[in-house]
């Protein structure tokens, strides 16, 4: 009873608090689309296709699910799902080439990330995005062959001219290293869903996710020595990261191919569980159940900070942060969860 007592009069307190402005209990902007955590998961299987590589593949024949509604069709090669209530999936979808990257798939992957920053209709409700790759593998690398039909000189001058022009005003990087950077810039969530293959290229766009989470019998590789290459798609930034430098080394310089088991050991990979896709929707339901700007803050704090030396910088990132979330409605909406009070989000 006593226990009882207390919480309704926090409530009533929190509901005092309120500034004047949420007395409505409606978030601002009058055409705003609060992202509610609730979540419909329709699934239709992914098509298999017909496996060409001489490697055996995987034991595990998981295979991605997603809903039938495309929003956006890239190239026929990359497709923007939705999964609704903010959460989009991209979609890898070159399966008969197990996702391998040629010159379209490099510029279809940019221009997805490009879009989901910067189109304002497609972003106004975004929370968490998921990539996955379509068929049997999630990407097998670089399509050595089709890049070369497409022309060598060519094709490198549209891989390597810095900046892209993805990227935007403020992009660094050429379109081979945006494909995997650009997840980065995104100020919502990013989680890679891996299976079957995932090999140079492909490890380094799942590298430029926030969580990675794969099969137990993933098979993953910094696959660039093979070809007498180093990664250099962001690798550099990313796998500083998440390994020591002597592991980032070894597996760089040897090629060697590890199973999602020993990825996880090693923290190339978030998790490993059976259905990663699962595990992606379960982590992207818990997100939306909180505030977007907390969410991006917190994004943007840690990456800004991690490798960063000096503690003053740090510390002052954390103060910056903090003040621009304090006060406002999201603030308050989130706040009112712990009083029983439940506001919906404004996702701006």
């Amino acid at each position: 009873m006593a226990s009882r007592i207390m919480m309704k009069r926090c409530r009533n307190c929190f509901r005092q608090a309120l500034p004047a402005s949420y007395a409505h209990l409606g978030p601002p902007g009058a055409n705003s689309r609060p992202s509610l955590p609730i979540y419909h998961n329709r699934h239709q299987s992914f098509h298999h296709s017909s496996f060409h590589n001489a490697n055996a593949p995987p034991s595990n024949t998981y295979e991605p699910k997603r809903p039938a509604y495309v929003k956006i069709n890239i190239n026929d090669h990359v497709k923007i799902v939705s999964l609704g209530q903010g959460v989009v999936n991209v979609v890898l979808s070159r399966p008969n080439k197990l996702n391998s990257l040629c010159i379209p798939m490099f510029e279809a992957i940019a221009e997805a990330a490009s879009r989901l920053r910067n189109d304002r209709e497609l972003n106004k409700d975004l929370r968490v995005v998921i990539i996955s790759g379509e068929g049997r593998a999630f990407c097998s690398g670089l399509d050595a062959k089709g890049v070369a039909l497409s022309g060598p000189k060519s094709s490198l001058d549209k891989l390597l001219k810095r900046p892209s022009g993805y990227g935007g005003d403020d992009g660094l990087g050429n379109l081979a290293q945006d494909v995997c950077y650009l997840w980065r810039k995104l100020p919502v969530p990013v989680i890679a869903v891996l299976h079957g293959y995932c090999f140079g290229g492909g490890l380094q766009i799942a590298l430029g996710a926030d969580f990675r989470f794969a099969t137990p019998d993933c098979k993953l590789s910094i696959m660039e020595s093979r070809w007498g290459l180093i990664p250099d798609m962001s690798a550099s930034i990313v796998l500083r990261e998440l390994v020591r430098m002597d592991v980032a080394k070894e597996l760089t310089m040897t090629g060697r191919i590890i199973s999602g088991s020993e990825a996880e050991s090693l923290g190339l990979v978030t998790r490993c569980v059976d259905d990663p896709m699962e595990e992606a929707m379960k982590v992207a339901r818990e997100i939306t159940a909180r505030s977007p700007d907390s969410v991006a803050a917190s994004k943007e704090l840690f990456q800004s900070t991690w490798m960063v030396e000096d503690d003053a910088t740090c510390l002052e990132k954390e103060t910056t942060l903090q003040l621009k979330l304090i006060g406002t409605w999201n603030q308050a909406a989130a706040a009112g969860t712990q009083f029983g009070i439940n506001l919906p989000y404004w996702n701006k």
